[in-house]
């Protein structure tokens, strides 16, 4: 067999590889950067941080700031409501989501059209703050209680467009040749599109449940039971404490230390809520990346 001529790069490819490859680096050192240095800063001495001593390496190794963040016993009362609120949440996300995008993907299914143009217009417009607090409030009754963490948003429209554009890419043949043998539509969503569908419901767990992990601004609004606070929100309130308590001393000495504390609190609160998403994510991360492609391209 003749051996294949390789295929020579010029100097002009050669050089925009390097160039390519510089910038990239360039980038990733610049998203990089700034989470390891809130992971060290948050291990390090709080007057090294202060004083900007700390570069590359901590300073002075000490867990104080993580000792103090979770002896507040609010702490593993709100990661207990965050996880409920990101599997409920998530889980009602994921039906809804599907239920909805499976008609709107049927070339049959009458009025599709009009009903994602009402759909769409929602995505840049609403109906304001006030009157949906008036609205949770005084006729669906959720305010105060776990559902408002929950329900409102339950489908993303954004989403759905997602799902619904992954679905038209399915061949149509494999429903028609379901319905000839009897499948019902439930039993073809269930038993054909869902299976075909792992990629993008995988995508669609990552963006709904980091949305609902990092809930903040409906806890801040809607909930004013301390019991039913998420993590977000109680550390939100522990940082806010100790940053209050400063002032609250009788010398610079104590001053000091309080500011040093509240210093160091500001990244172990951030370590301790984003923890459990960077851990999550390295396993989702393949269905990450082949859905947002298949989901954005087919149909």
């Amino acid at each position: 067999m003749a051996k294949q001529n390789r295929i020579k790069s010029s100097k002009g490819d050669l050089a925009f590889d390097i160039i390519n490859y510089a910038l990239l680096c360039l980038v990733l050192l610049i998203i990089i950067y700034p989470l390891w240095f809130v992971v060290i800063a948050s291990v390090s001495d709080s007057g090294a941080v202060l004083n900007g001593q700390v570069w590359l390496f901590p300073v002075d190794f000490q867990l104080d700031a993580y000792i103090r963040v979770f002896k507040d016993s609010r702490i593993m009362r709100g990661y207990r409501n965050t996880i409920f609120y990101t599997l409920a949440g998530t889980t009602l996300n994921i039906v809804g989501t599907v239920v909805a995008a499976y008609p709107l993907s049927r070339k049959d299914f009458v009025g599709r059209n009009v009903i994602m143009m009402i759909l769409a217009f929602t995505m840049y417009f609403s109906g304001g703050l006030i009157p949906t607090y008036l609205i949770y409030k005084n006729v669906v009754h959720i305010v105060n209680t776990v559902w408002v963490m929950i329900l409102p948003g339950m489908v993303s429209v954004y989403n759905l467009i997602i799902v619904r554009t992954f679905f038209q890419g399915i061949p149509y043949d494999l429903q028609e040749a379901a319905f000839i043998d009897g499948a019902s539509n439930i039993s073809i969503l269930l038993r054909i599109i869902v299976p075909l569908s792992k990629p993008v419901l995988a995508v669609m767990v990552i963006f709904y449940g980091v949305g609902h992990w990092n809930a903040f601004f409906n806890a801040l609004i809607y909930l004013s039971k301390k019991e039913l606070a998420p993590l977000q929100l109680v550390l939100r309130d522990i940082l806010i404490t100790s940053t209050a308590s400063i002032s609250e001393g009788t010398g610079g000495a104590a001053v000091a230390d309080k500011a040093r504390l509240a210093e160091a609190l500001k990244y172990s609160v951030i370590i301790v809520s984003s923890l459990p998403v960077l851990l999550l994510y390295p396993f989702l991360q393949k269905y990450f990346v082949k859905g947002v492609m298949l989901g954005a391209v087919k149909g």
